[in-house]
C-alpha cells in the first residue's frame, strides 16, 4: 500500500476530502459575517454557529498521520471547540465566538490551504 502524507491511501483520500469541506466551511462564516453585526443578528449567530459545528466534526475526521504531520493547526481545541457547540450551545456566550471568528478563522484557513498544497 502506498502511504501518503496523512498516512494510508484510504487516510489520505478521507483528508482530501474533509479539508476542502473545512475550507468551504470557513468560506461561509466569513461570508456571514462580511456585512453583518454577528452579535446582534441572530441568524448569522445561528449559521456561524452550525458552521462552527460542521468544520469542527470535519476537524475530527482528519487522520492522526496528518494531524501528527501538522502540529502547529490546533487540532485538540478543534475538537474541544466541537463538544461545546454541540453539547453545550445553550451556555455559548456569543460575545466569545467573534474572535474565534475573527482571529482564529483566518489563521486556520491559511494552515489548511498549505496542508491541501502539499496533498495536491
Amino acid at each position: 500500500m502506498t502511504e501518503k502524507l496523512g498516512g494510508s491511501d484510504e487516510q489520505g483520500d478521507r483528508d482530501a476530502f474533509y479539508l476542502p469541506h473545512m475550507l468551504e466551511c470557513i468560506d461561509a462564516i466569513e461570508s456571514y459575517c462580511a456585512d453583518l453585526d454577528f452579535e446582534s443578528d441572530e441568524r448569522t449567530t445561528d449559521a456561524v454557529l452550525r458552521r462552527l459545528q460542521i468544520l469542527t466534526e470535519s476537524s475530527r475526521r482528519i487522520s492522526d498521520g496528518l494531524k501528527s504531520t501538522w502540529p502547529a493547526v490546533a487540532w485538540r481545541e478543534l475538537a474541544g471547540f466541537r463538544n461545546v457547540v454541540v453539547h453545550d450551545y445553550l451556555g455559548i456566550r456569543v460575545e466569545r465566538i467573534w474572535p474565534i471568528v475573527r482571529d482564529d478563522i483566518p489563521r486556520l484557513r491559511n494552515q489548511l490551504s498549505d496542508i491541501l498544497a502539499t496533498l495536491r
